[in-house]
């Protein structure tokens, strides 16, 4: 299985706020990793580093063996990442399908709008409807369809399932198991383990700006007690 994405000592600021303190990890084509931790542990912090949208950053961030530390977000975008924020970013004035019709092409192979409608049925329904108008759930679904547009293969999403109705939050697990089977390499900042757990096929546990442990989604029963400790969950 070739690496889609590789972390050494990732190091990140903002302003002088030492946030990441060599954060190592990896991800491999095609694989559904989530990264867990508390608030303040670092887990958005390397979400927004790997993008570059953090101040200061030092170490290794290679995507598919390129070298990205360096480069500005929009380049580190083509090399084929796509970023849901946990604010969404959509543009509230424009209509669902306005907001689809706007992301850049960064590869080839990004969905088509019918495609997206596929498998968002609830975007079909409200395509013509004011970003403003649209449900927390829609406005999620959208977030994430956003970035499928894009040809991206390597998805970011940030707390995806925060503060949505589980029907919502069924949809989108449904989501990412599909968008996994479709060959898509997902990194996901999850604090609702319960959205989280069955999903992933790694788990990597943040404290302190770095990354203390790692386990296997077979290795999960055996972790809930300690999981449990660290996270509350």
């Amino acid at each position: 299985m070739s690496r889609f994405l590789e972390v050494r000592d990732l190091h990140a600021w903002y302003g002088e706020s030492h946030v990441l303190h060599g954060v190592d990890f990896h991800v491999d084509e095609g694989e559904v990793v989530t990264l867990l931790g508390r608030n303040g542990a670092g887990r958005t912090s390397t979400l927004r580093a790997i993008m570059g949208l953090t101040g200061a950053r030092r170490g290794s961030v290679k995507v598919r063996g390129t070298e990205a530390i360096a480069m500005a977000t929009h380049r580190v975008a083509r090399l084929g990442i796509g970023y849901c924020p946990e604010e969404r970013g959509i543009f509230s004035s424009l209509s669902a399908e306005e907001n689809l019709l706007l992301p850049p092409t960064l590869a080839t192979g990004g969905m088509s709008v019918e495609q997206i409608y596929a498998m968002f049925p609830n975007l079909r329904e409200r395509a013509s409807s004011q970003g403003t108008r649209l449900s927390g759930g829609e406005q999620q679904m959208l977030a994430v369809a956003r970035i499928l547009r894009t040809g991206a293969r390597l998805l970011l999403l940030d707390e995806i399932s925060e503060g949505l109705a589980p029907v919502i939050v069924h949809k989108l697990a449904e989501m990412v198991v599909a968008l996994r089977k479709q060959g898509y390499t997902i990194v996901m900042v999850e604090q609702n383990f319960r959205f989280a757990a069955p999903l992933a096929d790694r788990f990597l546990v943040m404290e302190h700006g770095q990354v203390t442990q790692e386990f296997t989604q077979a290795e999960l029963p055996a972790r809930r007690e300690r999981l449990h400790e660290i996270l509350g969950v």
